[in-house]
Formats: structure tokens, sequence, C-alpha cells
């Protein structure tokens, strides 16, 4: 991994940017409304032209025995000097890792390009971090773009900063926050509004007036967890400095799963090396689960808890701020794994440089 970084540059209203099905959760095949609403959106919000590849619309049976041709056609995206970008149109199942092996690294850094996506496409963010490529946690097709009534407007305004600045800038707590999730099954819910909560802010921990300046390293921990269970090469020389971002998913891992992974993080002699730790606001429900109120913030605290807990065993007076906006709970900003980040404890200011 090179420090030299890349910031791929930013699109124009007009440009066309590719889907591609790096991950093989379900798509068109399944969910053929909510996968055309996040393409009507993207044109209509965004100006954009999606340019579907193959496995943007292939099922997810066909996408899962063809690693090698999702390789292949994302290494197409970005050789494409048409293409200005790429976004997936959802994660998947946790086996995106199996791509990495086909793809070619020198064609990807000799042809930048913006990457979009997150949950199990976290393995493709980690794998262009380790080689200088600065990409995005979102948006994405069928869940941002996708699923909300209306697209959220504080969502609009950071995939905006994504798509066409080269920078976001400051940010701010959302007003408020939502983790539901409506049934796919069931295409009436691309017409409702998701129940939304009134938005705390974020929680500060460990703050002691410092600043702290670095590059982002991280995305879903559950992914995380997957690349370090497969003993993919991390850069942890480089890790030094970096500022950590972690997030959990829909399957909701419990606080043992997290525990676990803070501590195998710790024993790796990882966790210290981090200047600072940002935490997504943990999704506190599926449509398959659907605990009350109260069970879902004791979830939400109970994970904060046991990070703490291991920050503090291991990397003592780290800073950390919780709930911030990116991951699985809504409306996000698109965090740029590799990009730079400013986090002003005193203040409790959160800029992107």
């Amino acid at each position: 991994m090179t420090e030299d970084f890349i910031m791929p540059p930013a699109l124009e209203r007009g440009d066309k940017i590719a889907i591609v099905g790096v991950g093989n959760g379900p798509t068109s095949d399944l969910f053929p409304e909510v996968y055309e609403l996040g393409i009507k959106r993207l044109k209509e919000v965004f100006d954009l032209e999606p340019v579907e590849y193959p496995t943007a619309t292939m099922d997810m049976e066909e996408r899962t025995e063809n690693p090698k041709q999702r390789a292949e056609e994302l290494m197409e995206a970005f050789k494409d000097p048409e293409i200005k970008g790429i976004m997936a149109p959802i994660g998947g199942s946790g086996e995106e890792l199996r791509i990495l092996k086909y793809l070619d690294p020198e064609i990807l850094r000799d042809n930048p390009t913006r990457f979009y996506g997150y949950s199990d496409n976290t393995s493709l963010n980690l794998y262009l971090w380790k080689h200088g490529i600065v990409s995005f946690q979102g948006p994405m097709i069928m869940t941002e773009l996708a699923m909300q009534g209306e697209m959220h407007d504080y969502t609009v305004k950071h995939s905006e900063k994504v798509f066409f600045e080269d920078k976001i800038g400051e940010v701010e707590p959302s007003e408020q926050f939502t983790d539901e999730t409506l049934d796919w099954n069931e295409p009436e819910n691309l017409e409702k509004h998701r129940e939304m909560e009134d938005n705390p802010g974020w929680e500060w921990y460990n703050t002691n007036g410092e600043t702290v300046e670095g590059r982002i390293w991280g995305g879903c921990l559950d992914v995380v967890e997957i690349n370090l269970q497969a003993n993919k090469p991390l850069p942890e020389p480089e890790l030094e400095g970096k500022i950590l971002a972690l997030e959990t998913s829909e399957e909701m891992p419990d606080q043992h799963f997290v525990d676990r992974f803070m501590m195998s993080l710790g024993e790796r002699d990882m966790l210290d090396k981090f200047s600072a730790i940002i935490v997504g606001r943990a999704k506190a429900r599926h449509n398959t689960k659907e605990p009350s109120p109260e069970e879902r913030e004791e979830f939400r605290e109970t994970q904060k808890e046991v990070i703490k807990d291991r920050v503090d065993e291991y990397a003592p007076g780290t800073p950390i701020v919780f709930d911030f906006n990116f991951g699985h709970a809504d409306p996000i900003v698109p965090l740029p794994i590799g990009g730079e980040i400013k986090i002003d404890t005193e203040n409790k200011e959160i800029e992107f440089r």
C-alpha cells in the first residue's frame, strides 16, 4: 500500500455511472420495483446516466457462482473512459472478498474511478484502500436511492458532495434517523415513509480537547471481521495514526460478536494504532426483527459499552464518536474510505478534508 492516495475525479451531472453487481445480494431478479426505483432516482435526482453491466441484474445464484465475472466487469468499468463512477446495486452475503483475487490493482490505480457501496462492499473498499484509492461507503441503488417514500434530504445533500465535489467538508448530525426496514416483498412499501426518530446527536467519548486528523480505514464491522478471518493482507503497519470507522449491519450482531471483534483487534496490536474511532449508529431492527423502542435503545447502548470497554483496555484515551450518520441506519454521509477527516474533540466538530 502506498501513502500516495488517489481521490478519483469528481463526476459531473450527465456523466455515465456503471452499475456493477460486485456483491451477490438480491437485485432486480427478486425485487424489480425496488431496483427500478433506485435507477430512476439516480437519473432524476442526480442527473446521472446509469450503465447497467450484466452482473447488476443477474440473479443471486449466478452472481455467487461467478466471482471472476464480477471482478472483470468492475475492471472494465474502471478502464472505460466514458464511465466516471461505479455504484453497487446492493451488498451481499459476505462473500464479496472472493472477487478480490481476480482484480488487477494496476488497472484500478491507473484508471481511478469513484466507487460507491457499503455493507459487503466493505471488502472492495478495503482492497481499494490497500492500493491507495479512495472509495465511498454508499449510496447504493436499492437502499439509499429506493425504499424511502422519497430520498432523505440529508442523504441527497451528502451524496451530491461525493458525486460532484472533491470533499464533503464540515458535517453535522441529521435531525432525525431511522433503522426501520420495510418489506421488499410488498411493492406498496415503496410509497411509504419509514418511521423517523429524533436524533440526539453524536455521542463523544474520551474527549480530551485535542484535534485529530487522519485517513479513514474500516467500514461494516461484520465484513471487516470476514477479511480478518480470511487473513487477507491488511495494511497493519500503515494504520498508525489512521481513523477507524465501524458500523454493524442488519444482521444485528450481538454484543458478544462485537466484543470478540474488538478484542481481536486489540490482540492483533491494531486497536492502539488508530488516533480516533468513528462508530455508526447500530441498526437495531429488521423486517424480521421488530424489537420495542426500549429494546432497540438497549441494543445500541450495549454495543457502545463493549466498544468502550475494549478501547479502554487496549487503546486507553482514544477518542470515539458514536452514532455517526453512516452505514445501515438512515440518513447517511457516504464515508470516504481512505479520505482524510479532522475530528475536533473540544468543539465537537467533524470535517472531511
